[in-house]
């Protein structure tokens, strides 16, 4: 079964369109698992973070169709961080969560083949369900990636017109009247053309911010058999209704990811009173359910 038809069934069954993201961060950790850690060395930061991760995903299982751990924290911590991602992506696998990688990968040729070879499907050493991919190198370097999801039934998310304020600087400019971001979803809609589920989806997802809402619609529309992962939701700024356009009618065609906003709601002034550093799962658990509540749009547009 294709990663496509994998996420819609997810989004169906859970009747929600979250993904969480799980983005470690030393000084943000509940005091409990933060003072646990007693010499400052990556391996008890490493193993600080599996145990974070691991009870998030304790608190979304079955809310949420998927996760989304981003690389850069965990190898901020060297070989330790590694193996502490490999180990959330398994447990999250585990809890029947599709796992989306974010590591922005990218290159041409065989080093291309290597990271999707890396990352990419059940028997791959890193077993994540798809992949963040940039594609500013051109189609030579997407393709490789392709071609491993269609061997492993996976699936990757480029770049199209991502949530940071930078962005724009290259994603805004117009070459023949022509923004590059239109031209990058223009090529992922070509390479996805034969390659539909029975649902319309092709394996090649985009991201678009939800700080975009206006190029959000744009982009749905240049877009018709993609998943849009879209970020910047909660502490980016992004609202639900900045991110409704990014929907098909019946509440597919997007998933919506939220980190910090969700994994580190004990912090939040509405969330810190009620349940604080002591009941943090239990924050993290009803930060998700209000965001699933604000995004209510499966089953109908």
């Amino acid at each position: 079964m294709s990663f496509a038809t994998r996420l819609v069934q997810a989004v169906q069954k859970t009747k929600s369109v979250t993904c969480v993201g799980l983005d470690p961060r030393k000084a943000s950790l509940p005091t409990p698992i933060r003072e646990a850690v007693v010499n400052d060395r990556p391996d008890e930061w490493a193993a600080a973070y599996t145990q974070f991760c691991m009870e998030i995903i304790d608190a979304v299982a079955g809310i949420v169709p998927c996760v989304k751990p981003q690389a850069a924290f965990f190898e901020q911590l060297g070989p330790a961080g590694m193996i502490s991602l490999g180990q959330v992506v398994a447990y999250a696998r585990e809890k029947d969560l599709l796992v989306i990688l974010d590591g922005k990968r990218n290159d041409i040729g065989s080093t291309a083949t290597a990271y999707a070879d890396a990352y990419l499907g059940a028997d791959s050493p890193w077993q994540s369900d798809s992949l963040t991919v940039s594609p500013y190198l051109g189609r030579d370097s997407i393709e490789p990636f392709v071609e491993v999801c269609e061997k492993r039934a996976a699936g990757i998310f480029v770049l199209v017109k991502t949530s940071n304020p930078g962005g724009g600087l290259l994603q805004n400019r117009e070459t023949d009247g022509q923004t590059v971001y239109a031209r990058v979803a223009e090529l992922v809609t070509e390479i996805n053309a034969d390659r539909l589920d029975s649902h319309g989806f092709g394996p090649i997802g985009a991201v678009v911010g939800a700080t975009y809402p206006e190029e959000l619609a744009e982009l749905r529309q240049a877009m018709p058999h993609s998943w849009i992962l879209i970020p910047g939701f909660g502490a980016q700024g992004g609202a639900a209704d900045d991110v409704k356009a990014g929907f098909l009618d019946g509440g597919l065609g997007a998933v919506v990811n939220s980190s910090r906003h969700l994994i580190f709601a004990h912090k939040r002034p509405e969330f810190a009173d009620k349940f604080g550093d002591a009941k943090w799962q239990d924050a993290v658990r009803a930060a998700t359910e209000e965001m699933n509540s604000a995004l209510n749009v499966v089953g109908g547009k």
